[in-house]
């Protein structure tokens, strides 16, 4: 099987955990694509989604999905996204697709995450995965100078910006051992719109495809 076709597949199995009637988060990147593909299917057994970036929003539509807004909700039973990496406690690196803080801000209203992710996203230490961090535009540099104080290299992602209007900064160099403590840090530094360490928001379940098929992992 090729990569894209075990994303479909992973991305397929996770139908299942949709309730039906439900409004559900839809996350952003490749392997949510065939989610969301796979979603419109039966997409007259839920009553929506809410989306996690311009792009979703724009291929839930075109399947014929409704699409809240996060204001027209107060709580979601379920987010789906996936994932750069996620490492055995649930924790991931996030927002190589440019969409972190948003996807942050619709997992904030789910009550469970699950992530789908093809076999090369499971690590057993987050950092081999450039960590993304959306800034304000003026704090670029100041941020990374804090970066190259704890060991990291970020450098500008060239051409990008969000959804929200603010640059990426991508760190490499760092073996990420505490997540939950490196993100509490970063959310203080000025400048810091959202970093792509999601522990706090870390996933409930993790189904992982492989050229065998799909691996369930429930993380406590």
């Amino acid at each position: 099987m090729t990569q894209d076709e075990i994303k479909a597949l992973v991305a397929k199995a996770a139908l299942p955990y949709v309730a039906p009637g439900s409004i559900l988060g839809v996350g952003t990147g490749s392997t949510v694509n065939h989610f969301i593909d796979a979603l419109a299917t039966m997409k007259d057994g839920i009553a929506g989604a809410v989306s996690s970036s311009n792009a979703t929003t724009a291929r839930l539509r075109s399947h014929g999905i409704k699409v809240f807004a996060t204001d027209e909700v107060e709580t979601l039973p379920l987010y789906v996204d996936g994932a750069d990496e996620i490492d055995p406690r649930g924790h991931m690196i996030k927002g190589g697709g440019a969409a972190l803080t948003r996807e942050k801000i619709v997992a904030d209203l789910a009550q469970r995450f699950l992530c789908i992710v093809d076999a090369s996203k499971r690590v057993e230490v987050l950092g081999r995965f450039p960590l993304p961090v959306e800034v304000i535009g003026m704090a670029a540099a100041q941020i990374a100078r804090r970066f190259e104080g704890i060991g990291g290299r970020a450098a500008l992602r060239e051409g990008v910006v969000t959804d929200n209007g603010h640059p990426i900064l991508d760190v490499h160099g760092l073996a990420i051992s505490d997540p939950l403590a490196l993100e509490t840090e970063i959310n203080q530094w000025p400048g810091v719109v959202t970093v792509g360490l999601f522990a706090r928001h870390k996933a409930h379940l993790c189904l992982t495809g492989t050229s065998t098929g799909v691996q369930t992992v429930l993380i406590s």
